[in-house]
């Protein structure tokens, strides 16, 4: 199993050694170190980390404005490092679609389990997003042989039951899908 890769970006070079460490000690895949939120973005689409742990106060970009970049453009979830927790920043944090929030200084006692949580987060988000994925395509489905059907309706003048019952009894005789059949329908108004 390869371990997990994190990206470290802060522009404190001695912390982001100490993070380093302590990320290494636990196991952990230190995949990049960045020291501002532009070299952040351009690092995260060259290694693709698991997870991301940034400072909000650096030089330039700031850790939340890369933060959100990041999240629309790679989908890597980041846990946030800040000397302050002021309720705007973590109102901000959350809009940008952080996973965590960590509050400086950091020790490895605070550090791992927030790493932890943040990537269980990140996966259960991860998981959540296909399983709706997957609901809005039965969706669609359901859509398409509704409509498929009420044009059977119309053609050959059967009722609800009947369409369905020919559609179905269409597909398992060809063993195709029912989305199939629907598409062909709807392109050609007719069921064979």
């Amino acid at each position: 199993m390869s371990k997990t890769r994190i990206m470290v970006v802060d522009d404190e070079s001695i912390l982001r050694m100490d993070l380093r460490e302590m990320l290494e000690e636990a196991g952990y895949e230190v995949a990049a170190e960045a020291n501002n939120g532009d070299l952040a973005i351009e690092l995260a689409a060259a290694h693709q980390p698991d997870l991301i742990i940034m400072d909000v106060k650096m030089p330039g970009m700031n850790g939340i404005k890369a933060s959100r970049i990041i999240q629309q453009s790679f989908h890597i979830p980041v846990l946030l490092l800040t000397a302050y927790s002021k309720t705007e920043l973590v109102e901000k944090a959350r809009h940008a679609g952080v996973v965590g929030y960590l509050v400086k200084p950091i020790t490895e006692r605070d550090l791992i389990p927030a790493v932890e949580m943040a990537l269980a987060q990140a996966e259960r988000l991860k998981e959540l997003k296909q399983e709706l994925s997957q609901l809005e395509q039965k969706v669609e489905s359901q859509k398409a042989i509704n409509k498929a059907k009420g044009i059977l309706m119309e053609q050959y003048g059967w009722n609800e039951e009947e369409a369905y019952s020919r559609l179905r009894s269409h597909c398992m005789d060809r063993q195709i899908k029912m989305e199939e059949a629907a598409a062909f329908i709807l392109k050609n108004k007719r069921l064979v």
